[in-house]
């Protein structure tokens, strides 16, 4: 359930000044254009990863860097052995660390929970993974109706980004926390065709999990709120996780902040409505709930194994962010090969947050790393390089062996 309206001790997040909201959101959601462009590993990645020592001094230096995140938290996990690495502050005004019980904002790593409902309802016959949204969808364009479930996951379908559309923006831009009606969003292309045929390419969409979770609730009769607890949240044990509408931060949470130096760093947690990102980019989680969540749904717990056999069949394309090493692309899911062994996961990012959410393909052994900055091609493709080689060296962390 979205966190209600109360009183809180602390001052309320204050909306940006145009200019900056503006490259804020063209860094948001301008990105998506970018995704599938970068698929080799980071450059110079450090040979030092292995270890925890060394895993936090990474993290203090990200901390430390300009335009770097005031807040930083990695969970990994082997078997039931947790260990946390973290580094900088939850908060800037009351200095205290970030805790795996801090809410967050998840960004684009909410596509994987949008994978996880369609993957479990086509185990179940309700959906087929070339089920088109002529068929499922007939009020969506007529262009666009030989689109199918498989190309949507997996970002072949050609669809216009609606994220990318100047009346959404200036709309955003007006009032940021403006709720949208979320399975309308995809109104704002409408009038748009396809921007290739499907399947013919890749390209990293927002708009194609918007029509993922509107072919769920037509496939269903229910709201991909309830669908999202029924095939998720109860099944794991995800208790702090949610899609809100509005732009309020359940308690307690991680504070998301824009660091544009030579600028102080300023509190976004709260700017932004999630109604503008729905099911592709607004679910709100904690470090602890998305560690149980990549654990099952990278380990194909929540669907059966012929559907799994066809989640990982790997084609060229990034996440958004890129995520470590070379990235492949599933059906709502990303193959990331690096030095030390392969990790499935996503990666996301949203004023004041980027996640990635990985683990091995048996679900094993996982990794949570959160940031409280944004950090992307658009606004800081320096840092985005030295993320992914420190996310590289986490996941040589996690799995205990480094082949420099």
């Amino acid at each position: 359930m979205p966190p209600t309206p109360s009183s809180r001790p602390h001052t309320r997040t204050r909306t940006r000044p145009r200019s900056r909201l503006r490259l804020s959101l063209v860094a948001l959601l301008g990105a998506s254009c970018l995704g599938g462009l970068l698929t080799a590993p980071a450059a110079g990645a450090a040979s030092d990863g292995g270890s925890e020592g060394a895993l936090r001094r990474q993290l203090e230096e990200l901390v430390s860097t300009p335009g770097g995140p005031p807040g930083v938290i990695v969970v990994l996990q082997r078997g039931d052995t947790q260990h946390v690495v973290r580094a900088g502050v939850a908060d800037l005004e009351s200095g205290r660390p970030i805790e795996t019980t801090d809410h967050m904002r998840i960004a684009s790593t909410a596509k994987a929970f949008t994978g996880a409902v369609a993957l479990r309802l086509v185990q179940r016959g309700a959906l087929d993974l070339d089920s088109t949204i002529g068929r499922t969808l007939p009020q969506l364009p007529r262009a666009w109706r030989s689109v199918t479930l498989r190309q949507l996951l997996n970002h072949t379908s050609g669809l216009p980004d609606y994220s990318e559309d100047p009346e959404f923006l200036e709309l955003l831009l007006a009032d940021p926390r403006r709720t949208f009606d979320p399975r309308r969003l995809l109104d704002f292309v409408a009038d748009e065709p396809l921007r290739f045929r499907p399947g013919s390419q890749y390209q990293y969409s927002n708009s194609d999990n918007i029509a993922v979770a509107l072919m769920a609730e037509a496939a269903t009769h229910r709201p991909y709120e309830e669908l999202l607890s029924r095939i998720v949240y109860q099944p794991l044990g995800l208790h702090d996780t949610s899609l809100p509408l509005g732009y309020e931060m359940p308690e307690p949470y991680m504070h998301g902040y824009a660091v544009e130096p030579p600028e102080p760093p300023e509190d976004v947690s709260e700017v932004l409505s999630a109604s503008g990102v729905w099911a592709s980019g607004g679910i709100v989680s904690t470090p602890h709930d998305m560690t149980r969540f990549i654990r099952a749904y990278a380990a194909g717990k929540l669907t059966s194994e012929e559907v799994l056999r066809e989640q990982r069949r790997w084609i060229e394309g990034a996440s958004e962010p890129a995520g470590p090493g070379r990235n492949t692309a599933g059906l709502g899911i990303f193959h990331y090969s690096t030095r030390c062994g392969v990790v499935l996961g996503h990666t996301g990012n949203f004023p004041g947050y980027t996640q990635l959410i990985a683990a091995t393909p048996d679900g094993r052994k996982s990794l949570t790393f959160s940031l409280t900055t944004q950090v992307n091609r658009t606004n800081n493709p320096e840092l985005v390089e030295k993320l992914r080689a420190i996310e590289e060296n986490a996941v040589c962390t996690l799995l205990r062996r480094d082949r420099g």
